[in-house]
């Protein structure tokens, strides 16, 4: 049997509410007996945590998120690592990607590579990283110097966001990818150039987190004003979940038709969303809960009717993969309407498991929320089927094997 070797594992921002899927799979690792160590980019923002964060056992530590507030740590790394046999090859590349992309942002991820090479753990073997755009470029460069092989998950923005000519070198430089969508496997395995190093592997739930609703759902239909249908989304207030086009088919509602809507999530977008409800006349029917933990979350999906999320593609390429709140608001029986963007229908079905709307289509949207809120069979047949494939091909424990099965690949070709 191939030794569990110690992974260093590199992540923009630890911890975040918005990536519980990333916290899932440290833990998964961790049961399948890896020894971790958590390098973060940035120190966490967000005032609560999920319980997952504190199941997790492993050493978390940051890189200087500035050059400029630490500059004597940078330096030293610099110092120290600059003897290295392969610093002249990290240099070589960082200066042919400042030439392609000249930024602040170029220069510091060179710095933290540096600090991550020289406070590099000696009894770790090897890097994976989340995220292909900024993390991965750190990765790569500290890859260079200290001649550590390397591993990146993909997922979606930083698959959209980033220049093809640097998706490809990244590519090409580690050792795999893995990515969690069908749309973002074929995007990378085309850029790939052939080397068949990518893997899709859909993140999953951890199941026992969230175990089969067994309570009923009221049959609402929306006639009674005292007992509106509770329409409930969860997701950052950003512009790639379409929360704008949201409020507007809610607005669109016929004024008798009687519903409540409820919002969980921090975002840079919240104070102009709740402005353009208020200018359309929704203050009283909506509800802003801001971030909650999961168990919060939880609960909210088992006293709600329907779930709700109008994803779009930005004008910057920015879209979505497969949201994770999708997922378990369809494990707890909760009937889904949103859109046909990315990686939503690999497991949500119009008309099947879902009701399904092209995105920034207003009038269609508030269609399908209009039929979702009058008629509660619909609600409980698309909702079963959904609950069904969640169960059947989305647990969690499915990608840790992918994971384990790819590292120990790669770690039985190291002499």
């Amino acid at each position: 049997m191939t030794e569990k070797k110690k992974i260093v594992v590199l992540l923009k921002g630890y911890p975040r509410l918005s990536e519980t899927f990333i916290a899932q799979e440290l833990l998964g690792l961790e049961r399948a007996g890896y020894p971790l160590e958590l390098v973060a980019m940035r120190r966490p923002t967000d005032k609560k945590r999920h319980p997952v964060h504190d199941e997790i056992k492993a050493k978390v530590w940051y890189l200087p998120e500035y050059l400029h507030e630490e500059p004597l740590r940078v330096l030293k790394a610099l110092v120290r690592v600059c003897r290295t046999k392969g610093f002249a090859s990290a240099l070589k590349a960082f200066w042919a990607d400042v030439k392609r992309d000249f930024s602040r942002n170029r220069f510091r991820r060179f710095g933290q590579a540096a600090v991550l090479v020289a406070e590099w753990p000696r009894d770790a073997a090897w890097l994976h990283v989340h995220f292909i755009h900024t993390p991965a470029s750190v990765a790569r460069y500290a890859s260079m110097i200290s001649d550590t092989p390397w591993t990146v998950s993909a997922h979606a923005k930083d698959i959209w966001t980033s220049e093809d000519w640097e998706l490809q070198e990244k590519l090409a430089h580690s050792d795999w990818a893995v990515t969690c969508t069908k749309v973002g496997f074929e995007q990378l395995t085309l850029l790939s150039r052939g080397r068949n190093n990518v893997h899709l592997s859909y993140h999953g739930l951890d199941l026992d987190r969230f175990p089969h609703f067994l309570g009923s759902r009221p049959s609402r239909t929306g006639a009674d004003a005292f007992d509106p249908v509770q329409i409930l989304s969860v997701g950052r207030a950003v512009k790639k979940k379409g929360y704008d086009v949201l409020l507007k088919a809610l607005a669109t509602l016929p004024p008798d038709l009687h519903w409540h809507f409820t919002h969980i999530g921090g975002g840079d977008e919240l104070s102009k969303l709740k402005a353009l409800a208020d200018e359309l006349g929704l203050q009283k029917r909506l509800t802003w809960k801001g971030a909650l933990d999961q168990r919060d979350v939880l609960e909210h999906y088992r006293t709600s009717d329907l779930f709700a999320l109008a994803c779009r593609v930005t004008s910057d390429g920015d879209r979505d993969g497969l949201p994770n709140v999708m997922v378990e608001a369809a494990s707890q029986g909760l009937p889904v309407v949103s859109t046909t963007v990315s990686g939503i229908v690999e497991l949500f079905e119009n008309e099947t498991n879902s009701l399904l709307v092209e995105s920034e289509d207003i009038d269609q949207l508030a269609g399908a929320l209009d039929r979702m809120i009058r008629d509660p069979a619909l609600r409980v047949r698309l909702s079963t089927s959904a609950a069904a494939k969640v169960r059947s091909e989305f647990d969690y424990h499915n990608s840790i094997r992918d994971l384990d099965r790819l590292f120990t690949t790669s770690w039985s070709k190291i002499p």
